[in-house]
């Protein structure tokens, strides 16, 4: 009964390997503003690169739920107000609260 621990560990990289990488494409193209500015941020107070795009990352996969859950565009405003706030963490229950 292995295979479905090795398809959920594959699914859960695959996941995070692709949040990374639209972070990282935020950060390149500027897109949001907010992106490019909350890693600098980060990167001047010590944070290595890998965890910045984790904590970035984990931002952008609570706005992707809460979007799911919730049948509604993308809540831009919240995003990126949630990123300007790391190294502190958004609870995952707040999306509705800005607008």
């Amino acid at each position: 009964m292995s295979e479905p621990t090795d398809i959920d560990n594959d699914d859960e990289a695959f996941a995070e390997s692709t949040l990374t990488q639209a972070i990282e494409n935020q950060i390149e193209s500027g897109e949001p503003p907010a992106a490019k500015a909350t890693f600098n941020k980060l990167s001047l107070v010590g944070y290595e690169r890998e965890d910045i795009l984790n904590l970035m990352a984990h931002v952008l996969a609570i706005e992707i739920d809460a979007m799911l859950d919730e049948d509604r565009p993308f809540n831009t405003e919240w995003y990126e107000t949630a990123l300007r706030a790391l190294p502190e963490l958004p609870p995952e229950a707040d999306q509705g609260d800005i607008e």
